[in-house]
């Protein structure tokens, strides 16, 4: 029944992304250009060519990345606070997304697109990849091996790692830094339908091997002890999550920039509506995490209309307040 109003709720948040913004589109106006997209011919045209380029070029192209984005990133989150058996783990805390950002930001400055519009993209995982295997370097290397610590290793090396991207912005063409910097802060005004096919192929790919692993995934949140004794290979199942991790945050940081805490609040709100079963918290996490993204972005382009605000802006703050009350709410626990 949840999943259900999930994807209802998922396709009322679509209709109110293609409707609402600077310009105005009836809820008809956006179905009729729909269904005539997909379906030529089949409906009576009696709407504007410019309506028709601002629901169909601009605001479905990214309406949808916002969809593949907030899912991709609310289930690795997910994962990741069960192979790490914290409820503060998300990318964007374990310096997944900073490494993203640097590969982004090295083959956009530096490199320059020498594999066509695949460059960002495998430049933003090989980044995420590093930023990961760093993590764990510096977890193995302090010691640092409870749960808390390795969120604290992750969190110096986002500093790190930001601090080398920063580099790269300074050496950068000062031309395209202000380009950069409004990307840094997580945008999808960029959005076209060519760029679709690669979160949503990733998503494909690694979706499936993840709700397959869900079982492996509830038996991580008990302890290592228990899931060995159960037949999981721990420390070769904690790497690969974390490499998928790495796949999933590169590519949708490629194309929407860094944008925190989605990953941390929706699992925790999947788990809150449905518990704690991993069979139930990661398809919940994706739908949630589409939602969430599409009306975050939906209040970037009003709320300072016709200025478009940064996404990173607004899911800062909403997941700031966020981890204060879960925070609040562990300490009483």
């Amino acid at each position: 029944m949840l999943l259900v109003l999930g994807v209802l709720g998922l396709l009322v948040s679509v209709v109110t992304a293609l409707s609402v913004g600077a310009v105005s589109v009836p809820a008809g106006t956006v179905f009729g250009i729909v269904a005539d997209k997909v379906f030529p011919g089949s409906v009576e045209v009696d709407w504007s060519r410019g309506r028709e380029a601002i629901v169909w070029d601009i605001r479905f192209p990214r309406t949808l990345l916002a969809g593949f984005v907030g899912a991709g990133l609310a289930i690795v989150g997910a994962a990741l606070q069960s192979v790490t058996r914290n409820p503060l783990a998300d990318p964007h805390l374990l310096g997944i997304s900073s490494g993203g950002a640097a590969g982004a930001i090295l083959a956009l400055l530096h490199t320059g697109l020498f594999l066509g519009l695949l460059t960002v993209p495998l430049m933003a995982f090989a980044g995420a990849l590093v930023a990961t295997l760093v993590v764990l370097g510096v977890t193995h290397f302090a010691g640092a091996t409870s749960a808390d610590r390795l969120v604290l290793a992750g969190v110096a090396v986002s500093f790190i790692i930001m601090s080398f991207a920063n580099i790269l912005i300074f050496l950068g063409d000062p031309r395209a830094t202000h380009t950069v910097v409004f990307w840094m802060l997580g945008g999808l005004g960029l959005a076209q339908w060519s760029h679709l096919l690669f979160p949503l192929g990733i998503l494909v790919v690694t979706v499936p091997y993840l709700l397959a692993k869900a079982g492996d995934l509830n038996a991580m949140t008990i302890g290592d002890e228990t899931a060995s004794t159960l037949g999981i290979p721990v420390a070769r199942f904690r790497l690969t999550v974390f490499v998928v991790g790495a796949l999933i945050t590169g590519v949708m940081v490629a194309f929407s920039g860094l944008i925190g805490f989605v990953g941390l609040m929706i699992p925790h709100i999947a788990r809150f509506l449905v518990g704690g079963g991993y069979t139930r918290v990661l398809p919940v996490s994706l739908l949630l995490g589409a939602i969430f993204l599409i009306w975050a972005d939906i209040l970037a382009r009003t709320l300072m209309a016709p200025e478009d605000m940064p996404i990173g802006i607004v899911t800062g703050l909403i997941g700031g307040v966020f981890f204060i009350f879960l925070l609040r709410s562990r300490a009483r626990a």
